[in-house]
């Protein structure tokens, strides 16, 4: 499994997309703004790391959503949120660092489920 696409991205293709890329990871606000500002410019860098996020982010309501279930769903819940928070900053900081890299356990999923976005 090739878990980076360095190769594929040049320099100026990471330069045009990191303020994209670095937004998306910013709340459901600035993941939508993302988006937006993406679906102009086709950018790859930044569209890799909008489909990061928007796993993450979907991952997090799923969570939120089983956390709701008494006492077990709360314990679950509070994992999740550190672990979510560890793979939320990962993620942010590839975006700033101009790395390609997916984030751990379901970034190959996200890149592969969302390859339409």
């Amino acid at each position: 499994m090739k878990t980076t696409n360095e190769n594929l991205t040049t320099a100026s293709t990471v330069e045009d997309g990191k303020t994209i890329a670095i937004v998306a990871y910013l709340t459901v606000i600035g993941l939508v703004a993302a988006l937006v500002m993406n679906n102009d410019r086709k950018n790859t860098f930044s569209g890799f790391h909008i489909r990061q996020s928007l796993g993450l982010m979907l991952t997090a309501l799923a969570t939120s959503l089983v956390s709701w279930v008494p006492f077990i769903g709360w314990i679950f819940g509070l994992i999740m949120f550190v672990i979510l928070v560890v793979i939320w900053i990962i993620g942010l900081m590839n975006a700033v660092n101009g790395k390609e890299k997916t984030l751990p356990v379901l970034g190959e999923k996200y890149a592969e489920w969302f390859k339409g976005v």
